[in-house]
């Protein structure tokens, strides 16, 4: 999950900060913040609307405000006075009085999940996005067909992140087929008009 890997994130940030190691501190928090920004947003951003019901909807805005909470008490030691603003905007007090976050206050529950789905998701949503790129079409553009060629233990995780690349990358029907090459393959057909 993505709180999983952002647990990653604040252990490593930590360690990085005990070493007095700012730079890698910094550059593991804005590594994370882009993908996050590029993907995850990306990926979840229908559900938080509420189009896989309340459940979807909850779970995902709470998974969005937990990210938020930390990733802007990551920033604090370097954007002091975004951080604060922003903070301002949804917490009581100062970014800068709150607790360095842990590792543990982001796995809970299902953030135990394993990080590979959220990581195939953004590596598939990814590759949407450079085909279409490639095809000079506007990343809204509708896709008919969307082909995942993969290994069939990482096809299966589709199973839980179909319905959100279908969203994301606009894509109207979504075909696996099985590969001993452990890629991403896309193979996109805009529709005409």
């Amino acid at each position: 999950s993505m709180l999983a890997a952002l647990a990653a994130v604040v252990r490593d940030a930590t360690e990085a900060f005990a070493g007095y190691d700012h730079a890698r501190a910094l550059d593991l928090t804005e590594r994370f913040f882009w993908a996050f920004t590029d993907d995850y947003l990306e990926l979840v951003k229908q559900r938080a609307y509420g189009a896989h019901g309340e459940a979807g909807a909850a779970s995902a805005v709470g998974a969005l405000r937990i990210a938020l909470d930390t990733m802007l008490r990551l920033f604090a030691p370097f954007l002091p006075f975004v951080t604060e603003e922003v903070w301002s905007w949804w917490r009581e007090g100062s970014v800068h009085r709150a607790a360095w976050p842990t590792p543990e206050e982001l796995i809970t529950g299902a953030a135990q999940a394993d990080t590979a789905i959220y990581e195939f998701g953004a590596e598939v949503l990814t590759a949407i996005r450079r085909e279409k790129a490639l095809q000079k079409v506007s990343l809204r553009a509708q896709v008919s067909l969307l082909t995942v060629a993969d290994q069939m233990e990482r096809l299966a995780m589709l199973d839980h992140i179909e319905r959100d690349l279908k969203e994301a990358g606009n894509v109207l029907d979504v075909v696996r087929a099985e590969s001993d090459a452990r890629s991403v393959v896309t193979v996109l057909a805009p529709v005409e008009g």
